[in-house]
């Protein structure tokens, strides 16, 4: 497997639901590629903590803006 093919289901990977046909491929990929390892670790925390939000909670917003300036900080704010 390549960095495109791994990128093409890393989101099915992060929910546990990628094809078994893939998955030793896709695992060996990500043992061997660091760039690779580290997005699909940066999808899989990001989906976690969404995940764990509660839109409804009234300080759902507020905990998002921290996330987010968390992120940013962790992680540098891309310009296009």
């Amino acid at each position: 497997m390549n960095c495109v093919e791994a990128i093409d289901v890393m989101g099915d990977a992060a929910e546990d639901r990628l094809d078994p046909s893939c998955s030793a491929g896709f695992q060996e990929h990500i043992e061997e590629c660091p760039p690779c390892a580290t997005y699909y670790e940066q999808l899989r925390i990001t989906r976690l903590a969404l995940r764990n939000l509660d839109p409804a909670a009234p300080e759902a917003p507020a905990r998002r803006a921290e996330l987010i300036t968390s992120f940013r900080r962790a992680f540098g704010e891309r310009k296009n």
